[in-house]
């Protein structure tokens, strides 16, 4: 491969230095400025992710409505709110300037093949999230919310009540792990595929190793997941066909690979690609 093909990296090690200080000072510029926005309308947020619990209330009768149990409470929730809202905004232009300060020590073929990469993980992470907000979470809740028990049993006074009396603090808790476990979970072909291009992994590695990827999924469901069990299977179910997608994925480029060194007269019929 030519010269030409790679850009320009022999800039002393004090420009690559002020190079990376001035992309991490925007990304923190970024943040803070969609962070702030972000805290301007925490109100309006919490009530969209808190979309699903008011629909569950109001469908078992009960009042909609949540509490917060210390004085700072709901001040802390609405900056826990402006956080997680500015990161999500901020971070398409985050991810472009990381990949402005990676840009340069790339050859093209590889900026070719990583950039697709770059524009899917926030889709799959987009996607993963509203998976759980919209199916999951409402299973979810709905499945927590049947352990409650209302009124008088056969004798008077033998049932106990037991109302669901949820604070601000721990349903905002509960509701963004679900939403970040997912989005994490989707980056499964992402990261495989990668990998695979990378040389670490191959197809037939990941097929050979399913059995085993079965119960490594299966303990990280239960890890990124609440401890009840409709949770923990719906995460495995949506991310086991991305593990199968990832072993197609990395099938595709090593057929591709071999093609190129096939027409490159450099491909050896005696070993793997």
């Amino acid at each position: 491969m030519s010269d030409k093909d790679i850009d320009d990296t022999t800039a002393p090690l004090i420009e690559h230095l002020a190079e990376l200080r001035t992309r991490l000072v925007r990304c923190v510029i970024a943040f803070c400025v969609a962070m702030v926005a972000a805290y301007t309308v925490a109100g309006p947020i919490f009530n969209f992710l808190a979309a699903p619990l008011y629909e569950l209330l109001v469908e078992h009768g009960q009042k909609p409505e949540l509490i917060f149990t210390g004085l700072q409470q709901g001040f802390m929730t609405q900056v826990r709110i402006s956080v997680f809202g500015g990161f999500v905004v901020a971070f398409p232009y985050i991810a472009f300037q990381l990949w402005r300060f990676v840009a340069p020590g790339l050859y093209r073929q590889e900026k070719r093949a990583f950039l697709p990469f770059l524009i899917a993980s926030p889709v799959l992470f987009i996607l993963g999230g509203a998976f759980a907000f919209f199916v999951v979470m409402p299973l979810a809740y709905d499945f927590f919310l049947s352990f409650q028990q209302f009124g008088a049993g056969p004798v008077a006074g033998e049932q106990v009540e037991i109302q669901y009396l949820g604070t601000i603090n721990e349903y905002l808790g509960l509701t963004m792990k679900f939403i970040i476990a997912f989005g994490l979970c989707f980056q499964l072909p992402v990261l495989l595929t990668l990998m695979g291009i990378a040389g670490l992994v191959s197809a037939g590695q990941l097929s050979g190793f399913r059995r085993y990827a079965v119960v490594l999924l299966l303990i990280v469901a239960a890890l990124a997941t609440p401890p009840d069990v409709m949770s923990q299977m719906t995460l495995f179910l949506a991310i086991y066909p991305l593990y199968e997608l990832s072993i197609v994925l990395v099938r595709h480029f090593e057929k591709k690979k071999e093609a190129e060194l096939r027409a490159q007269g450099l491909w050896d019929e005696g070993s793997e690609a």
